[in-house]
């Protein structure tokens, strides 16, 4: 007995010890579940973001990713809310037992959040009724962050916490910024959570601090416009569009209501556009739409244009080009449209048909500004010398191909113009104009054209285009030095091009000659290199394949590789010999019997006994 209570005894104290250890393993498991989200609430939505659909501003995609991952959120957590039936269950601090929970009302205000700003991006904006849609998932948006920041507050860490309160003022930010209202109030949040960020900046580990700080330049745009708005910052138009060209998913939404703004402005602008002038015609323009289209291009074209256009880099003149080409295509719709709509009034066809000319017009002239930007691109990375490994050069042929659509926006361009009966002086001059530029344009194709042979060794066909390009450059420079007031930066071009072009023909010269003299010895040398077979696979054919078409295996600079005479030993042939005879039918013969023409043995008395 004593024995028994002795067993049951230690048999409760292992129980005891059995719960306090299962007690021990299940705290820690939940602590180290909240604390794996510590710190990292940035990266996890920076790395959602740009993996779904905002590197390119897709909120669609990003919100059909947050839907999926609730999805699967709800089904892992097993808080799905009824079959058949809707039975809502809340997420409480009582319910929020690891950190998978969190995750659930983050991404719902991540899908709240992508929804308005996808409505934000339609392409004509949004109506009223889209509007109060797009405002009524902001505050959902705003609900679920702030129930998020107090979740964090009693279950996470400190820095947890003040990344979600950070967040919750972001999304009270962003509501408030699209009602237009209680400026003060937004500019208290972003300060808040730009305060936040900034602290969270000094520490933890560089990509954490990275991250913090991309937050706090993203928040910039969105304080500075808030205090504009209140009266307390003296920005002008230029810098908020300045601001404006910042990247990031933050700022989209400052972009948006700063695209409203500027659209807003252009159409009080446009009441004073009544005409488009241009090469001294004066074209009326009677639809609303087509001067904000046409007032948006000329906004546009001051940026490449003005005092700052040489500071510009590059590929942001380029994404301005983009622009461009964008707001006169709308113009040029909208003039046929109401083309198709002016019934048989011829005077107003013929406004309509001169303004579509003229905007079709400086739609060409943009587009050879922008060729032209290009080239000078390609001849950058054509003469610098490359410090990365992975840029690529550029090579003559891609310089020819540019030139041939310079070319042809030129000849397009001019065709355009002279397509006139009356024409005028200032149309006259232009078109000349573009037969300067097409002169211009075909002595740098041919100059490219001559260093692409001369790469490839062919020193007479480079010499004889070299001296073409310097005939046509001197041809041009003459004819622009004429006019007086020519191209002041074409006219410095072809100077350059002609002293190229003289320097390149003595080089090709020079180079041919050195290469007509070691030519024997050259010649010799490869002779005397010829491989019977050879180690090289790449070539197809061998010399003895070759003997009808002649291609020069020695003589030719361009060819590195050693020819080779044939292979050995020979490949295995197919010969004809003697047929086999199969005799098929010796298995199916019956032959008769020889028994009766054999030689019979003779036995005696006693092998008669043994058989």
């Amino acid at each position: 007995m004593p024995i028994m209570t002795n067993f049951l005894a230690s048999a409760a104290t292992l129980r005891t010890f059995s719960a306090l250890a299962a007690t021990l393993v299940i705290f820690p498991t939940l602590a180290a579940n909240f604390g794996d989200f510590s710190g990292i609430m940035l990266q996890l939505l920076k790395s959602a973001q740009m993996q779904h659909g905002l590197r390119h501003g897709d909120y669609t995609r990003y919100r059909r990713y947050c839907t999926a991952r609730l999805r699967r959120l709800y089904k892992s957590l097993k808080f799905t809310h009824g079959r058949g039936k809707y039975n809502r269950r809340l997420v409480t601090e009582s319910t929020v037992t690891e950190v998978r929970f969190l995750h659930l009302v983050l991404y719902t205000a991540e899908r709240a959040w992508s929804h308005a700003m996808e409505k934000r991006q339609l392409p004509d904006g949004p109506n009223a009724r889209q509007r109060i849609y797009l405002i009524g998932r902001l505050r959902k948006a705003v609900k679920w962050a702030t129930l998020f920041a107090q979740l964090c507050a009693t279950k996470g860490d400190s820095r947890t916490s003040l990344e979600a309160e950070a967040y919750a003022s972001f999304m009270k930010g962003n509501l408030l910024f699209e009602q237009d209202q209680n400026w003060e109030i937004a500019l208290k949040n972003f300060k808040s959570a730009r305060a936040v960020y900034e602290e969270l900046g000094k520490y933890g580990d560089l990509e954490n601090q990275v991250l913090c700080r991309e937050r706090v330049e993203e928040l910039e745009p969105s304080i500075r416009y808030c205090l504009h708005k209140i009266g307390e910052s003296n920005l002008q138009a230029s810098e908020l569009l300045n601001i404006g060209e910042m990247e990031g998913p933050a700022l989209d939404l400052f972009k948006a209501k700063l695209e409203a703004v500027m659209a807003e402005t252009r159409s009080q602008q446009a009441a004073s556009l009544t005409e488009f002038h241009w090469l001294g015609h004066r074209f009326p323009i009677s639809n609303a739409k087509t001067r904000v289209a046409i007032l948006k291009a000329q906004d546009l074209e001051k940026d490449l244009h003005g005092p700052t256009a040489d500071s510009l880099p590059g590929e942001k003149k380029l994404a301005i080009f983009d622009k461009v080409f964008t707001a006169y295509h709308e113009a040029r719709s909208f003039i046929r449209s109401d083309l198709v709509s002016a019934g048989s009034s011829e005077s107003a066809k013929d406004d309509l048909n001169g303004l579509d000319k003229a905007v079709g017009a400086v739609l060409g002239q943009r587009t050879i500004e922008r060729n032209q930007l290009l080239v000078s691109i390609a001849k950058s990375k054509l003469t610098r010398q490359r410090d990365d490994k992975n840029e690529k050069a550029t090579k003559p042929e891609e310089l020819v191909r540019l030139y041939d659509l310079l070319l042809q926006n030129t000849s397009d361009l001019s065709d355009l113009v002279s397509s006139g009966r009356d024409r005028k002086p200032e149309e006259i001059a232009f078109a000349e104009d573009c037969e300067l530029k097409s002169l211009a344009f075909r002595a740098q194709r041919c100059f490219f054209l001559g260093k692409s042979y001369s790469m490839a060794g062919m020193r007479a066909e480079a010499y004889t285009l070299y001296c073409r390009a310097r005939s046509l450059a001197e041809d041009a420079l003459k004819k622009y030095q004429a006019t007086g007031d020519g191209d002041q930066i074409m006219i410095k071009e072809l100077k350059t091009l002609c002293e190229e072009c003289r320097s390149n023909i003595c080089i090709e010269h020079a180079t041919g000659i050195m290469e007509e003299l070691k030519a024997p010895e050259n010649l010799s040398k490869k002779i005397s290199n010829i491989s019977l077979t050879g180690d090289d696979k790449k070539l197809e054919k061998y010399l003895l394949e070759k003997l009808e078409s002649y291609e020069s295996a020695v003589g030719d600079p361009t060819v590195k590789s050693v020819p080779r005479i044939e292979a050995f030993p020979p490949a295995f042939q197919a010969i004809p010999r003697n047929p086999i005879v199969l005799d098929l039918a010796y298995n199916f013969i019956d032959f008769p019997s020889l028994d009766n023409r054999m030689k019979k043995d003779k036995k005696g008395f006693i092998s008669r006994l043994w058989r």
